[in-house]
């Protein structure tokens, strides 16, 4: 499964897209990029697209390990992160609402589950009605 991430640093946002199925593993490789990326900063919102997932790996404790780092980068003590989940359809939906219950431990970090990507785009307070106009306009 591939994991792609884009900083936007004008727009305080990373776009995060899975394609394929989805694996812990995989992802911690991703955030470790993004963790040392020099344009990664604490509350930078997060749009993570799943409308490309076919299938995930359902290893709750290493799930729980690997939010548990990613909220330390998140958190510097002063900013929330805001994250909106991208899940178009049934399975990666109900990968999604398990995520964003793997969170409830950090009050850091807001996650929320949107079914359409204009409404993910609002909740994140950009102004496009599509990911592809998103980062056609900010690349």
């Amino acid at each position: 499964m591939p994991v792609t991430f884009h900083i936007l640093k004008s727009r305080g946002l990373v776009y995060v897209r899975y394609t394929g199925f989805a694996r812990v593993e995989e992802s911690l490789r991703a955030f470790g990029a993004y963790a040392q990326h020099p344009d990664c900063r604490p509350g930078q919102k997060q749009l993570v697209d799943l409308s490309g997932v076919t299938g995930f790996e359902r290893n709750y404790a290493e799930l729980f390990k690997l939010q548990a780092l990613k909220a330390e980068v998140f958190n510097d003590g002063a900013t929330q992160t805001l994250i909106a989940y991208y899940a178009p359809d049934p399975t990666v939906y109900a990968m999604a609402r398990l995520i964003e219950r793997s969170w409830e431990p950090f009050p850091s970090v807001v996650s929320l589950v949107q079914q359409d990507e204009a409404d993910a785009l609002a909740l994140l307070g950009q102004p496009e009605k599509s990911f592809a106009e998103l980062l056609e306009r900010t690349s």
